[in-house]
C-alpha cells in the first residue's frame, strides 16, 4: 500500500512551484541535450564538468530521503513531481502534459529529443513503452477505472521518428477490477506503436471501491 500525505499548499504556492521547480528541470533538460550534441573543446567540456558538478552539490545541501513518492493538496490536486514521464521536478521525462476526458481517454502532444534515442534518429522502444503505460493508466483513471499495470503488450508497426508525437488512450472495457486499455503512439503518417495494457485495482485499494462497480 503506497503512503499517501497532504502537503498544505497554497495555490500561488504551486504556481511558484511551478515556475520554480518545473524552470529548473527544464534548464536541466536542456543541458541534456547539450551534452549529447555538443562538440566543444575537451577543456571546455572538463571545465563544465566542474561547474556540473558544483551545482549538483549546492542542490544535494537540502532534499528530501529517497523518491519524491506521490502527494495531494488539500484541493485535490496531485503532486507526482517525481514521475519519469510527466514529473514536474524529473528532468528524465520529456515531459508529457496530459489531457483526459471523463468517457476513459488520455492524450498529449509531445516532443522527443536527443535523449530518448534508440536506433540513429528513432525513438527507443522502451521510450515509447514508457510513455504508452503512462497514458494507458491515465485514461484508465479519467474514466473512474483505476488501477495498476498488469500486462502492457505493444507492437511496434514502423520504427518513431524523433520529433513531434501524437500519444493517445483509450478504455476499451471493463470486467470486475480489470480495465482494459488501447493506445497508440502517431507522427505526422500515422500509427508507429500500438498498445494494449490491462490495469488492475490493487487488493488495498478494493475496500474503499463503489460494490456495484465491481459486480
Amino acid at each position: 500500500m503506497f503512503d499517501e500525505r497532504i502537503d498544505d499548499l497554497t495555490s500561488d504556492e504551486l504556481e511558484r512551484e511551478r515556475k520554480v521547480a518545473g524552470g529548473l528541470a527544464e534548464a536541466t533538460r536542456g543541458l541534456v541535450d547539450a551534452v549529447i550534441r555538443s562538440t566543444v573543446a575537451d577543456e571546455e567540456m572538463m571545465a563544465v564538468t566542474a561547474e556540473v558538478e558544483a551545482l549538483t552539490a549546492r542542490l544535494r545541501a537540502s532534499q528530501i530521503p529517497g523518491s519524491f513518492g506521490v502527494s495531494h493538496t488539500a484541493d485535490g490536486t496531485v503532486r507526482g513531481h517525481g514521475n519519469a514521464v510527466v514529473g514536474l521536478r524529473n528532468a528524465v521525462a520529456p515531459p508529457v502534459h496530459v489531457k483526459h476526458s471523463p468517457e476513459g481517454r488520455a492524450w498529449a502532444d509531445i516532443h522527443l529529443g536527443a535523449a530518448y534515442e534508440g536506433p540513429p534518429g528513432l525513438v527507443h522502444g522502451g521510450v515509447s513503452a514508457l510513455i504508452l503505460d503512462q497514458l494507458a493508466g491515465e485514461a484508465a483513471a479519467a474514466g473512474g477505472s483505476p488501477g495498476m499495470t498488469g500486462t502492457l503488450t505493444l507492437r511496434y508497426r514502423r520504427g518513431t521518428p524523433l520529433g513531434d508525437l501524437r500519444v493517445e488512450a483509450w478504455i476499451s472495457r471493463t470486467e470486475g477490477y480489470k480495465t482494459f486499455v488501447s493506445g497508440a503512439i502517431s507522427d505526422a503518417e500515422g500509427v508507429t506503436v500500438e498498445a494494449e495494457g490491462i490495469f488492475i485495482l490493487p487488493r488495498w485499494a478494493r475496500e474503499g471501491a463503489t460494490p456495484e462497480r465491481f459486480e
